[in-house]
């Protein structure tokens, strides 16, 4: 039996190597990894000896030769194929592993082209797809957390049809991703990101339990580990519909930098938030905008959770509590909870990914388009275009409300008053609804949104929702302009006493 080794990332390749030479295989291998296991002492046959050429162009050219591939390729059970490798002097090779070039390191650490170009692998994903294609005769192994799997397969005589067909398929999903990885990047590059293909890859993290309705079937993906690295179960497993709420609190609450946030989230929408130097005071004041619909809701908290704040908590149904740790004591109070769900993300503060791109499936395809992220900037430059100007309170209550604003479903409105969210109108067809919506709301909960700071994701097309947050007694306004109608609205706050900035810049959110 013969293994062909060939890796760029060499961690754990000299005990796979040794492993393999105890099962009685003889060892081919290239370059790096031919001296790193001749180091080791252990007895391997240099590439050049089988293919009978050297290697040329400074190691472009190295396996890419028919005493290689055929070896991988050609049929055991085949009695042409056997005559003819006899008859080529071809000996089989019953093993390739083989991981490639380390393309995205390279473009991580530098932006010359030439440098990258060369660590564009061919020799390996051409042997990666020859043993994957001929998988029956030919074990394929990508992944270095395989090695000891594999090992024991053979050993124990368990490398049966299922098995390499697991291997195989891993294979192709590791060249393809490989590619996909390549072909992104230069139309990144060149394409400024759009080009004629548009590949998505993730790797799967877990499955969940059904997708968001128990007929429907789920799992969670991600891109460059942000997950494995990132996100741990503390109590419970998380559910389809779990993550992309998480997602949505966690998006918010950490908008703020090291700020103590907290956000509250019920169906994919933000029904509570508040700032403040306590978390405790933080989490009651984002409750109180709207208790009931907090009820079996989805809590952020942008710092670690305590036992106060965990008894706290536990005073409502919750059904997922997210944030960057737990002490132990707040881990034991929660746990009291059966249907509660614990998720650490992050360390000292929650971690997002900051994704630059995003996109949507639609029936037949999906849209694709650079990620939306409010800028500081747009707050802090914001042009004010009426005669009263917000006080350095309010400014903050509008930063507030305009990041709130940008991570909810339009048309929305968000009214915040001391960094809390008091009111909020979100998802609907009309602008002034979703005013009207958010004050009706608040004035059910008995919450006071006189002395508010109001912000739209969009601008205002008519001056009735300026008059509509008027009469609820909001004192300053932010929102993108741009309307024909920009001077009505301008003269509507003016005659309202309420200050009103332009930041130039639409967060749609469909």
């Amino acid at each position: 039996m013969r293994a062909l080794l060939s890796v760029s990332d060499k961690e754990g390749i000299v005990e796979f190597a040794k492993g393999l030479k105890e099962l009685g295989f003889e060892i081919i291998s290239t370059g790096g990894t031919y001296r790193k296991l001749k180091e080791a002492g252990i007895d391997v046959i240099e590439i050049d000896k089988v293919t009978k050429f050297p290697e040329c162009f400074e190691g472009r050219v190295k396996t890419l030769n028919p005493y290689i591939h055929g070896g991988i390729l050609y049929k055991r059970d085949n009695k042409k194929h056997q005559e003819e490798a006899k008859e080529l002097q071809i000996s089989g090779i019953d093993l390739v592993c083989v991981n490639l070039y380390p393309f995205k390191e390279t473009t991580q650490r530098t932006d010359d082209f030439d440098e990258i170009i060369e660590n564009i692998d061919i020799g390996g994903p051409t042997m990666v797809r020859s043993a994957a294609k001929n998988f029956q005769d030919v074990l394929i192994v990508t992944d270095k957390n395989d090695y000891s799997k594999v090992l024991d397969a053979i050993k124990n005589k368990k490398d049966n049809f299922e098995f390499r067909r697991d291997l195989m398929i891993k294979a192709f999903e590791h060249t393809a991703s490989y590619d996909s990885m390549i072909a992104n990047y230069m139309n990144k590059r060149f394409n400024g990101g759009f080009g004629e293909k548009q590949f998505i890859v993730g790797k799967k993290v877990f499955n969940t339990r059904y997708g968001e309705n128990p007929h429907q079937r789920g799992a969670l993906y991600e891109f460059d580990d942000y997950f494995s690295k990132n996100l741990k179960a503390i109590k419970g497993e998380a559910s389809f519909n779990n993550l992309t709420d998480i997602n949505s609190a966690v998006k918010i609450a950490s908008s703020f930098g090291d700020e103590n946030a907290v956000c509250i989230v019920k169906h994919g929408n933000p029904c509570g938030f508040a700032i403040r130097d306590n978390l405790i005071k933080a989490y009651e004041e984002a409750l109180k905008a709207d208790p009931v619909s907090a009820f079996g809701g989805v809590v952020a908290i942008n710092a670690e959770v305590d036992l106060e704040l965990a008894k706290k908590l536990n005073e409502i149904f919750l059904e997922v509590i997210v944030a960057p740790n737990f002490s132990n004591e707040a881990i034991e109070e929660l746990s009291k909870k059966k249907r509660l769900k614990l998720f650490k993300l992050g360390d000292k503060r929650l971690k997002v990914a900051n994704d630059e791109s995003d996109f949507k499936h639609i029936d037949g395809g999906f849209v694709y388009q650079d990620s939306d992220r409010v800028k500081d900037s747009e707050v802090k430059e914001a042009k004010l275009v009426t005669k009263k100007k917000a006080s350095e309170s309010q400014l903050k209550d509008l930063e507030i409300a305009y990041k709130i604003a940008a991570l909810t479903k339009s048309n929305c409105v968000v009214y915040v008053k001391d960094s809390a969210l008091v009111a909020i109108g979100m998802g609907m067809t009309s602008r002034v609804d979703a005013a009207k919506c958010a004050i009706k709301k608040a004035k059910e909960v008995g919450v006071d949104i006189k002395g508010s700071s109001l912000a739209s994701e969009a601008f205002f097309p008519f001056r009735d929702s300026v008059d509509e947050a008027a009469k609820a007694g909001v004192v300053a306004i932010i929102e993108p302009g741009g309307s024909i109608r920009d001077d009505e609205v301008i003269e509507a706050a003016n005659e309202h006493n309420i200050a009103m900035y332009f930041t130039g810049v639409r967060h749609f959110l469909h």
